[in-house]
This record gives structure tokens, C-alpha cells and sequence, in this order.
């Protein structure tokens, strides 16, 4: 089997597990993408399943057209190869030839060699007549249409065009390396276009995806990959040198990172309840050189006497478990496991980490809060709720001091709501609280 069929094999594999059988897009990919020797080879499979599951009724709509019988279960790893042939033509826009050839082979590697014919007409009717449009909602799950359509009447449909959109991939500089205007250099250098954001500090833009080995020095920390939104979570939390800080909901880590890449000397306690992801808050401290200082701690957040001392906090940071409706573009198989039952939990699990982590501050320490939902419930609302019943917790204004004035920041009651796609950057929420003195 070429190595080209080998990545449909692949492809196809992953989604079929991820659309019929509810796993996990990320848990696939990690279990199958080590099987391909080649780094083209794995981002060329991320490409196409993320390519399907960000519009997957496209695929389904050109099925339904041009096949007089459905594909029943027994097909299903046939359906998703097919989905993986559709890709390739649009939106990718792959050399047809090679995207033919190279699926049709694949179709025969998985025992389906009495079906590679049906394969080849459906991809080069796809090619002649091109795919259907297709609804952007239409693989959204009806109760979380509904709440989109409520809390944003004016601008779901955008909400929705924008989270079946391929995303710019975005960068964070180490000023402790060196100046943005230093890595975009090498980046030049490297024959990589970027593109400069200047509401965020450390933040550059490319407009093609590129596998992580081919950014210039990112094994030794030189940049990390992080979104835009994600990355303004620094500019929400200004902190003074030395500041006791909190990062109850640390892992991956990013976001810790970020804030030692500022502030080296911050006495930072990075916090989640789950010991394996803290792990990769280790490999992410070590990658960018920074927090030989910090304090890496499994527990929950909300049981203090597990992890506190009583000293208080200059600053606590909740990046809360949510919905993730703010990022669907990056993890589009939010779509397909988010239940309506779960915002409920969710909704409690919140507010019992802003009750919580609230009486670890000192008076005048700021609490910021943030989450990569578009759901008033988990955003203003939640604040709303905690501000009612903390008489000593205040709202800042995030304007003055955060980067800019225009539409972005203009949103969220006593916070600020990104909406995806704004600047290019993911959907995001923060409120930045601030405990009497």
C-alpha cells in the first residue's frame, strides 16, 4: 500500500470511530497517527478530519444526491472514506488526480476492493459537479441552536459560518528568548509568512497550518502555539513582580507558560485535578524553559484544605471546564458528544470555583475568569450571579489597559465575550474580578 492510501486508511479509520462509534476526535488521532512515518503524511490526515467534521452535512448531502440506496451501517468505514475523498476536493482543494487515485487505493486496503469503482465515479462526479453547500447549523444539535439563537439573535448565523471555518494558526512568542519582531525574522528566514496583531503582545498570526517541527526553534521554547483569545488571557491578568499567583484549571498549561514567560519570578501554583494532564504541564514548563519555581499540584481546585496553605493569592486565574461552543472550529467533535444535560454540572462546577478560590485572595487580588464558551449561562450570567451574592467582589473594566476599545471587548456584561472568528481569533470569555481592600 503507498503511503498516500496509507493516510486515507487512516483517515477514514479515525472518522468512522469519531462520526458512528462517539469517540474521541483527539483520542483517535493520537492512537492512529503514529502508525504514518511521515510528518506530511499526519498533517495530511488532521487536515481531512478536521476538514469533515467541521461541515460533515456537506459530505452527507452529496451521498444522499448521488446514491439511489443509503449506505447502511455495514458501510459506515466506506461512508467515511468517502467523506475523506469529498475533503480532499473541497475544501482542501488537493490535486484531484492524486486525491482520486489515492482513495480509491485506500478503498481496496480496507477489503473493499468490489466497491472502489462506486468509490472513483462518486469522487469524480464530485469533481465535475463540485459538493453541495450544505446548512453550517444543520450538524449543530437542536438544543444548542436554540440557546445560540437566544443569547445572540443578531449574530448565531455568523457564530455559526465562523465554527466551520478553518482557523489561522496562531503563535506565541517567549519574550524570554527573544522580541516578536526577532522570532518573525527567523520565521522570514525560514521562508514563513506571519502576519503581526498588535492588540496582542506576543501574538502572531500564519495563515497556513505547518506541522510544529517546522517552526524555528519550538523544541527549545523559542514559540508556542496558542490562539489569539487564549493569549489575551495574560493581558486580563496584570500582575506585580514576585505576585503569588493561582492557576486552578492548569493543564495543558499554556496559559501558565504564558504568564512565567512575562514574569519569571511569579510564585506560581499550577493546579488541576487530573495528576496524567499535569503532566504535560511539566513537558510544556520544560519545552519554553520556565517555572523551575512553580508549584505543580493535583487536586480540586474547589477542596482548599487539600492544597492551600492559607497565604493568601495576589491573583487567581479559573480557565473553567464550559461547553468548549467557543471553539468548535479547533474541536468540531464538540458537536457531536456535547449533551444539553451537561451544562447543568458544568454551570455548578463553575460557580463552586469562583465561591471557592474566591476566599483564597488577599484584599485587592484580582480573580479573572475565563472560559471558551459563547453561553451567556456559563459567561455574563455566571458572573452576574457570583457578583449578587460576593458583596466584596467588584468588576473591572477590561478596556482601559486591554489592548483596545473596538467590538471584540464591547460584549459580556461585566466581562468581556469574544465570538469566533473576531480577529481571527477563537471564542472567549473574561471577567476580571477584584476583592475588597
Amino acid at each position: 500500500m503507498s503511503s498516500g492510501a496509507a493516510s486515507r486508511v487512516v483517515a477514514a479509520r479515525v472518522l468512522d470511530a469519531v462520526l458512528h462509534r462517539g469517540r474521541s476526535l483527539k483520542a483517535e488521532l493520537s492512537a492512529h497517527l503514529s502508525t504514518l512515518g511521515d510528518t506530511r503524511d499526519r498533517a495530511l490526515v488532521e487536515a481531512i478530519c478536521f476538514a469533515v467534521l467541521r461541515h460533515p452535512s456537506r459530505f452527507e448531502g452529496a451521498l444522499k444526491a448521488w446514491i439511489p440506496r443509503p449506505l447502511g451501517r455495514r458501510d459506515d468505514e466506506l461512508r467515511a472514506l468517502l467523506y475523506v475523498g469529498f475533503a480532499q476536493l473541497d475544501p482542501l482543494a488537493l490535486p484531484a488526480h492524486a486525491a482520486v487515485a489515492s482513495t480509491v487505493e485506500a478503498a481496496r486496503s480496507l477489503g473493499r476492493a468490489h466497491q472502489a469503482g462506486m468509490v472513483n465515479a462518486l469522487l469524480r462526479r464530485a469533481q465535475r459537479d463540485g459538493l453541495p453547500s450544505g446548512d453550517p447549523a444543520a450538524h449543530w444539535p437542536q438544543w444548542l441552536r436554540k440557546r445560540l439563537q437566544q443569547d445572540w439573535p443578531q449574530e448565531h448565523a455568523r457564530i455559526l459560518e465562523a465554527s466551520a471555518q478553518m482557523p489561522p494558526l496562531w503563535l506565541r512568542v517567549n519574550r524570554l528568548q527573544q522580541s516578536r519582531d526577532a522570532y518573525r525574522q527567523r520565521l522570514l528566514e525560514a521562508g514563513i509568512a506571519s502576519h503581526v496583531d498588535d492588540t496582542a503582545a506576543d501574538a502572531l498570526r500564519l495563515d497556513a497550518s505547518l506541522a510544529v517541527a517546522q517552526l524555528p526553534g519550538f523544541a527549545e521554547g523559542a514559540v508556542s502555539v496558542q490562539d489569539l483569545s487564549a493569549q489575551r488571557v495574560a493581558d486580563a491578568l496584570p500582575l506585580v513582580p514576585g505576585a503569588r499567583v493561582l492557576d486552578a484549571c492548569a493543564a495543558p498549561g499554556g496559559k501558565s507558560a504564558h504568564l512565567l514567560e512575562r514574569d519569571p519570578a511569579l510564585r506560581l501554583i499550577a493546579l488541576d485535578v487530573d495528576a496524567s494532564r499535569l503532566e504535560r504541564v511539566r513537558s510544556t514548563f520544560a519545552r519554553v524553559r520556565v517555572g523551575a519555581g512553580a508549584r505543580l499540584l493535583a487536586a480540586d481546585a474547589t477542596r482548599l484544605e487539600t492544597w492551600w496553605d492559607g497565604t493568601p493569592l495576589d491573583a487567581v486565574l479559573i480557565d473553567a471546564p464550559c461547553s468548549a461552543t467557543g471553539i468548535v472550529r479547533r474541536q468540531p467533535d464538540v458537536l457531536l458528544h456535547r449533551r444539553e444535560t451537561d451544562l447543568a454540572p458544568l454551570l455548578a462546577t463553575q460557580a463552586r470555583l469562583l465561591d471557592a478560590l474566591w476566599t483564597t485572595l488577599a484584599p485587592g487580588g484580582v480573580l479573572v475568569y475565563a472560559t471558551c464558551s459563547v453561553l451567556k449561562a456559563e459567561n455574563e450570567q455566571q458572573v452576574a450571579a457570583f457578583l449578587a451574592r460576593t458583596p466584596d467582589a467588584t468588576a473591572d473594566a477590561l478596556d482601559e489597559g486591554f489592548g483596545d476599545h473596538a467590538s471584540p471587548f464591547e460584549r459580556g456584561g461585566a466581562g468581556r465575550q469574544r465570538l469566533p472568528g473576531e480577529q481571527g481569533g477563537d471564542g472567549f470569555y473574561y471577567a476580571r474580578l477584584r476583592k475588597a481592600t
